[in-house]
């Protein structure tokens, strides 16, 4: 059955365009967490690159996601993508009228038939709960998308949070259409303003009547971050983020003291001499900018553009420091050099 559900799943993905769901960054070739992170930093960092602005990101998680999608609704979904009617009639098949029970040691509970969900452990589950969310779009700002987890971006000029509120009010509705919730616990926004002189105070943003919890740090997929720079606690915790595009450019004096740390020991372990970290980013930001350049269907491809003259690549302006030391300018960058 997994042989067959592998056959299915790449049989889909044939009959898909490349493009379904652009801000899906999940269970897609060259895609991963930092792609996501750097996206949504370089949409923040770009933003705030302008005077009178500022950011308000919320962070939210659907509950039990894969559990509660409803396959009539997917089908119907999946023929608006022009899957053809047989392959969603398998779908609907595979996934309803399914029998499950609890087996422990010699003992076994009453048999139940479920139809909504998808199957967990499933090849082709992850897949088509991408799919099921491909139509989440906002009206106004633009939401990036990891499996279950969700984040609106609200980008403010002027202390006008029309289209950020609008489009918060939104998302919960489309929740709500399509049979999920959610989570609760998990519902977390983040405010950056840099601005000396703040218009008024930002007041707080509710989702079915409950305030969402305002908090200064968050850790955005695996990935900790704190206003400018994530951070980290734990020795091999940096260690394991060196090779990180997401967050490298604009950590702190501090930060680059605790890798030196890191580094040397490492070195008296081994006893061997390790590159420099700037190295090690250097090769990390150019392998990284390069497998964008030749994935036509990455949402940011857009940024690496070359002169009329055919070379070299336009740099991306740059007001703030933030704005220029993050990954898509440095990258830019690195290319015009190596290449």
């Amino acid at each position: 059955m997994k042989c067959f559900e592998r056959l299915a799943l790449a049989h889909l993905k044939d009959c898909l365009t490349p493009t379904p769901d652009p801000q899906q960054f999940a269970y897609r070739s060259n895609r991963s967490t930092e792609d996501a992170a750097c996206t949504v930093l370089h949409s923040v960092l770009t933003h705030l690159n302008n005077n009178n602005t500022y950011v308000r990101i919320l962070f939210v998680d659907f509950s039990s996601a894969l559990n509660i999608v409803i396959p009539s609704r997917l089908t119907t979904k999946l023929g608006d993508l022009d899957i053809n009617t047989s392959l969603c009639n398998w779908i609907m098949d595979f996934l309803t009228n399914r029998p499950q029970h609890v087996r422990s040691g010699h003992t076994c509970s009453t048999t139940i038939t479920l139809n909504t969900g998808v199957p967990q452990g499933c090849v082709l589950s992850p897949f088509l709960y991408s799919l099921y969310t491909h139509d989440c779009k906002l009206v106004h700002g633009s939401n990036s998308k990891f499996a279950d987890d969700t984040t609106v971006i609200g980008l403010i000029r002027n202390n006008d949070e029309t289209a950020y509120r609008e489009d918060v009010q939104y998302l919960s509705a489309w929740c709500t259409d399509n049979n999920l919730f959610l989570n609760a616990s998990k519902k977390k926004e983040l405010i950056v303003d840099f601005r000396k002189k703040k218009g008024s105070t930002h007041v707080p943003i509710h989702i079915n009547r409950m305030a969402v919890e305002r908090v200064s740090s968050f850790k955005f997929l695996a990935t900790p971050s704190r206003r400018t720079c994530p951070g980290t606690q734990t020795p091999l915790a940096w260690s394991r983020r060196l090779t990180s595009t997401a967050w490298y450019g604009n950590c702190s004096v501090a930060d680059h003291k605790a890798l030196q740390r890191v580094g040397k020991t490492v070195q008296c372990i081994t006893g061997t001499t390790l590159p420099a970290i700037e190295d090690i980013q250097r090769k990390c930001r150019l392998r990284r900018a390069c497998s964008i350049l030749k994935d036509s269907s990455h949402p940011e491809q857009r940024l690496f553009n070359l002169l009329p003259s055919g070379w070299p690549f336009r740099s991306l302006r740059t007001r703030t420091s933030r704005l220029r030391n993050s990954f898509f300018p440095t990258a830019v960058s690195l290319l015009n050099f190596a290449l």
